[in-house]
């Protein structure tokens, strides 16, 4: 089967190669899984760039996100069966409960989702709404899911009246806003492009506010609400904006603590924090469970994710060069 692989050492997008393999046969409660659609995250572009936490000791295939139907099963399956249209779980095996570190991630550590064929344990695996393309449902297993344990599932939810605030206007935040939306809240997303503020805007945002020409963006998101601030924050700066999303939380709100895109080191006041009873909740995916219940939310009020862009699978490089470059609102899609 054809596939890709980050080398081991890799530093840049040189290290992602073409290759073949073996198709890959499933074993006890195993499924094969004909990948259509795969998609990708920053957590991606690290890997690629030898940036990321965990390093590439091997040859493996890249992407935790993909979407397929199940070619054939194993020896004891019973929650799938040929011909279901199916998606990874980020982590392998996470069911239900409470994360631990022993739950590996597709596409480092584990080969991921950039391949014709993939083998997964039927518990790392979901049914896609139907309603959903492969393209739409592969954008799914790690923001999708992110966002969703983000704003439903860790402390307090989202319940209809409340203002989210994304940051950003990639994947987890759109998927935010979406949800939010769908959860009768009102959503604020902020962005350095007048361009996306304006379609993210024709999705579901109540308003956008320009970062980069209105640096105190906190004090415009006070302004939005009256003074009143937000109840939840989808954080993707990470340490580089964490104090603004404190000064942008309303009494008892919570800041859901997701990526670092603004940086990983700054000098960080928590006293606007503590004096507004608010909380700082780290959010890492989810589990297979939390997949489940956000697809079932998902069909019931047909939500769309926002695909942005579409690359054939031989042009993969060219969808990370995209990915970098930023230039998009929603997810970044590869067809396998």
């Amino acid at each position: 089967m054809k596939v890709y692989e980050v080398q081991k050492g890799c530093t840049s997008l040189d290290g992602l190669v073409r290759a073949e393999r073996p198709e890959p046969q499933p074993g006890p409660r195993e499924v094969l899984i004909r990948v259509r659609a795969t998609s990708l995250n920053y957590r991606d572009h690290m890997i690629v760039h030898g940036h990321y936490f965990t390093p590439v000791s091997r040859p493996t295939i890249p992407l935790s996100d993909g979407a397929g139907e199940v070619a054939a099963v194993g020896p004891g399956v019973t929650r799938f069966r040929k011909g279901d249209r199916v998606a990874g779980a980020f982590f392998q095996i996470w069911f239900d409960g409470p994360p631990s570190a022993r739950h590996p991630a597709l596409g480092v550590p584990l080969d991921g989702a950039l391949a014709e064929y993939m083998v997964l344990h039927e518990d790392g695996v979901v049914v896609i709404p139907a309603s959903l393309s492969f393209e739409e449902a592969a954008t799914l297993p790690c923001a999708g899911v992110t966002a969703w344990n983000a704003l439903m599932v860790s402390g307090t939810s989202v319940k209809p009246g409340d203002i989210v605030l994304c940051l950003g206007t990639g994947g987890v935040s759109m998927l935010g806003m979406q949800f939010a939306v769908a959860a009768g809240a009102r959503a604020i997303v902020t962005s350095s492009s007048d361009e996306k503020l304006k379609k993210a805007c024709s999705l579901g945002a109540s308003d956008g506010v320009n970062y980069k020409r209105t640096p105190d963006w906190e004090k415009e998101v006070l302004r939005l609400t009256g003074g009143r601030g937000v109840q939840h924050i989808i954080e993707i700066g990470g340490a580089g904006t964490l104090s603004r999303s404190f000064e942008s939380i309303g009494f008892g709100g919570k800041v859901a603590l997701i990526g670092f895109l603004a940086g990983q080191a700054a000098d960080i006041n928590p006293i606007p924090l503590m004096m507004k009873g608010g909380s700082l909740q780290g959010i890492g995916v989810g589990s297979t469970a939390m997949f489940e219940a956000m697809n079932r939310a998902i069909e019931v009020n047909r939500i769309k994710p926002i695909v942005a862009k579409v690359f054939p699978f031989e042009k993969a490089a060219d969808a990370f060069r995209c990915l970098a470059a930023g230039d998009f609102v929603g997810k970044v899609v590869i067809t396998v």
